[in-house]
């Protein structure tokens, strides 16, 4: 069994961002030499999201949208004592927290329109996401 280990380090220049990393994953199972196996992507921050998704900007709007309709930003929230990201908290939570990923003859087993997206909702600051692959 092998594993292997990287992080990403995001400093999105909007508070809320849906950033492409599907390439970043693809090179670390590459580096892994991993043929058979799972690859983890977890982004380490409790605003945060990762998702599997078309890569399509109308769809992520969307999703922005829907988000804000059920949970706006700006609303009244008890954790907003001192902060304003309780939105972000609860955003993270409807979109996934992490996802896991299929690796097969070394590469990732996406289907056709297929992209892995981090989600930032409480941005403009360093985050992080964990990549951890691991398999044969």
């Amino acid at each position: 069994m092998k594993a292997h280990t990287e992080y990403l380090v995001f400093n999105t220049v909007k508070k809320i961002e849906f950033v492409r990393i599907t390439g970043q994953v693809e090179n670390a199972v590459k580096k892994s030499g991993v043929k058979e196996g799972l690859v983890l992507v977890n982004p380490m921050h409790i605003t945060a999201a990762v998702i599997v998704n078309d890569n399509e900007s109308g769809l992520i709007q969307d999703y922005q949208d829907v988000l804000e309709r059920l949970v706006p930003y700006r609303a009244k929230y008890r954790h907003n004592v001192g902060e304003d990201n309780a939105a972000a908290h609860i955003w993270r939570q409807l979109m996934g927290h992490q996802v896991v990923l299929p690796i097969t003859k070394g590469e990732l087993d996406l289907g056709a329109w297929e992209q892995v997206f981090y989600c930032e909702f409480d941005g403009q600051r360093n985050k992080r996401v964990l990549i951890k692959v691991i398999g044969e």
